[in-house]
């Protein structure tokens, strides 16, 4: 099931898990401009991987940190979280900062008028991960991060840490299965009447609502999931999950426009059911052998920088598209592949070069 790394026996599937799931969320955010709206998208459900996440770490937090607070502060507890997340985020939004000007397209034709004081204001901002208000929306897309789009889940992320740590960390199981229930039957209510789960991106209201019950089922689901499964022996387990996953997030959208109801209700079953029960048997998956632990090891040492440094490759990508009225998949997939690439490679760069340097002098300094 588990294999010694470091200190602290670790889950080698689920880290390749998270690979995949990164992977496919760039090629949601590759297609994403191609669609004539979000009922066309070819990877339409590429979104949930954010959910998928979620889930993720919850279980992963729950897991490395349930044990350890009897000898560990909540001041701890952030300091590890900030060593593992906020130098990438920093990272992230630099290189937001230095394409934001670069960006040439018809979708932001104010992009250029944008005063410098205004944009670094918008990038400090955003290396705390705090969101940023409408009136700083420098890209027009109402977006909490217009830099780097996917700050605002990382912004989410950073809330549920908070709740965990401070709260609901002292929560008994059933404690937490009830609020994990009520969680459950929020984020249902949301996507059925929705029709999907997108959104939570933008500071108002509704959009926050949406992050936060996005965030509260998934997250805590881990959490919960961590605390009271047994795990159990499945060979290839790395190989069934993915697939598993790739065809949850590639399910074309359900239900058209005439039935929202049976899209939400498809994204409600995956996100309460399917997703913790990919993430249960990846954890039941044995040490895989020797390639596909490589693999495993790969997929999860870029994850979250890739995660963290597609967008702003991917701002160029969808400039070209808009630039290139009428593009289509046919056309359009050389650069996507291109842009996929590279974005691996700056992934697997910033990991080494940059991400692991980072973390280890920030452990060194904090002790």
């Amino acid at each position: 099931m588990i294999h010694q790394l470091n200190t602290k026996p670790h889950y080698p599937v689920l880290d390749g898990l998270r690979g995949v799931a990164a992977i496919i969320v760039v090629t949601f955010h590759l297609t994403e401009p191609l669609a004539t709206g979000h009922l066309d998208i070819l990877v339409n459900h590429g979104y949930l991987a954010v959910d998928f996440f979620f889930l993720l770490s919850g279980f992963v937090i729950g897991y490395a940190y349930d044990d350890r607070w009897h000898k560990m502060t909540v001041g701890n507890f952030f300091k590890r979280r900030i060593e593992r997340l906020q130098p990438m985020v920093i990272l992230g939004m630099t290189l937001g900062a230095i394409g934001f000007y670069f960006t040439d397209s018809t979708l932001w034709p104010l992009i250029h008028t944008i005063p410098l004081w205004k944009m670094l204001l918008v990038l400090l901002i955003g290396y705390t991960i705090l969101p940023v208000p409408l009136s700083l929306d420098i890209r027009g897309w109402q977006e909490m991060h217009p830099l780097n789009s996917v700050g605002w889940s990382l912004f989410f992320e950073y809330v549920a840490n908070i709740l965990y740590a401070v709260w609901i960390r002292k929560f008994s199981k059933t404690a937490l299965a009830l609020l994990v229930g009520l969680a459950a039957i929020a984020l249902a209510h949301l996507a059925i009447s929705n029709g999907d789960v997108s959104g939570g991106w933008t500071l108002n209201v509704e959009q926050v609502r949406i992050g936060i019950t996005r965030t509260m089922y998934p997250f805590f689901a881990g959490l919960l999931l961590a605390r009271v499964a047994k795990p159990t022996r499945i060979k290839h387990a790395f190989l069934w999950c993915s697939l598993l996953l790739a065809a949850v997030l590639y399910m074309p959208r359900i239900g058209g426009a005439a039935h929202l109801w049976m899209n939400g209700l498809y994204e409600a079953f995956c996100i309460i059911i399917i997703f913790p029960l990919i993430v249960y048997l990846g954890a039941s998956g044995g040490v895989p052998v020797r390639f596909e632990n490589k693999v495993c090891k790969f997929l999860g040492d870029i994850s979250y920088p890739l995660y963290l440094v597609h967008y702003p490759i991917v701002y160029f990508y969808v400039a070209w598209v808009s630039n290139h009225k009428g593009t289509t998949i046919v056309q359009a997939w050389p650069n996507a592949l291109l842009v996929l690439t590279g974005a691996v490679v700056l992934a697997y760069v910033s990991l080494k070069w940059y991400d692991e340097p980072v973390r280890k002098w920030l452990r060194k300094k904090w002790g």
